[in-house]
């Protein structure tokens, strides 16, 4: 399994506290990128600027990232442009929301 499918794997541990869908197919990670073969570059946002987890959703998703084995540095840095919108969440996550 590449380095990549890993860090998603891990990624779709985490659930956004207000919808009960994993932060990847909510649309919520913009960028996976591996660097020099063990660094994770990941861009990620929010739902909301304000969200209550804007603190701990971030942290969670660096130290998963952080306790797959090659992964040696997590870059992760929080984006608010694009702004996140419901058309970003993937087909499944819309069909458990209703949508």
């Amino acid at each position: 399994m590449e380095l990549k499918d890993k860090i998603i794997t891990e990624i779709k541990k985490i659930y956004d506290p207000e919808i009960p869908v994993n932060i990847y197919d909510l649309g919520l990670i913009y960028n996976i990128e591996i660097k020099n073969d063990n660094e994770a570059y990941i861009e990620m946002t929010l739902t909301s600027p304000n969200c209550p987890v804007a603190e701990s959703l971030p942290r969670m998703v660096k130290e998963n990232i952080n306790s797959i084995e090659g992964v040696n540095k997590v870059e992760l840095k929080l984006v608010w442009s694009p702004p996140w919108t419901k058309d970003m969440m993937s087909e499944e996550a819309k069909l458990e929301l209703n949508l």
